[in-house]
């Protein structure tokens, strides 16, 4: 026996897995990203111990990648795995992140998304929003610090912090990323123009971008970022915020269990 909530705004899914999660052992998430997203962010407020499944319907799917596609037959032999959850802390909120996070270009693609002709879906709609935010993007100047190293000064196109390996269903942006290991992956871009992001782009879809002078790959288990500019900031493909200063990322390992 199951009941379902249809949902008909945004961050009503978040409402009721917060609400119901102490009532049911298995919360399902029916939709994209975006979804899963919000269902994420309402069990780790709850703090139930629910476990979380999806049935992939939406554009991009990424979180979707971990799982096997037979989420019935992971359902009824509760095959289940413990995945780590991002926290990002700003001055105004806490948001959990199920994926990853960025901000600088990622993040503008996810707000251009909505700006993409309907016609366009899945790859069609991300590779749409990626040339409208070839016209404007920002080169933003951050503060930086990694684990327990100094901080440092970096300008960036683009810096993701990434629990899975994809964003924007096809983006590789950290290949190597575990989303069980109790570590983030970061991938850090420098400051670069049009020719170079339309360079870095193919090999970002392959995942062949390791060792390219114009980005670094790292792992952590937490980093600020600091910035003068307000950052608008995507996680899972939502915006979570859109004039965030600094930001306080990092990992809650293995408490998140998933039908996988």
């Amino acid at each position: 026996m199951f009941d379902e909530a249809v949902t008909s705004r945004p961050l009503e899914a978040a409402a009721i897995a917060e609400r119901e999660a102490g009532s049911y052992g298995c919360i399902v998430a029916a939709g994209g990203d975006g979804t899963v997203h919000e269902v994420v962010n309402g069990l780790m407020r709850a703090g139930a111990n629910t476990t979380l499944g999806v049935i992939p319907l939406g554009s991009g799917d990424d979180f979707a990648k971990f799982l096997s596609n037979d989420f019935i037959s992971n359902f009824v032999g509760q095959k289940t795995k413990a995945f780590d959850v991002g926290r990002i802390a700003s001055s105004a909120e806490v948001r959990y992140f199920a994926n990853g996070m960025d901000i600088g270009f990622g993040a503008h693609g996810a707000r251009n998304v909505a700006l993409v002709p309907r016609f366009l879906t899945g790859f069609g709609a991300y590779l749409g929003a990626l040339l409208l935010t070839m016209v404007r993007y920002p080169l933003l100047r951050v503060r930086l610090q990694i684990d327990d190293a100094s901080a440092f000064d970096f300008t960036t196109a683009m810096t993701a912090v990434m629990n899975g390996t994809t964003f924007g269903g096809s983006f590789r942006v950290c290949p190597e990323a575990r989303p069980d290991d109790g570590l983030l992956d970061l991938l850090l871009v420098e400051a670069v123009g049009r020719l170079a992001i339309l360079q870095l782009v193919p090999k970002i879809l392959r995942g062949a971008h390791a060792g390219d002078p114009r980005l670094r790959l790292l792992r952590a288990k937490r980093l600020t970022i600091e910035s003068d500019d307000p950052l608008l900031v995507e996680a899972d493909g939502e915006i979570a915020f859109q004039d965030a200063h600094r930001l306080n990322i990092g990992l809650l390992p293995g408490v998140l269990r998933v039908f996988a």
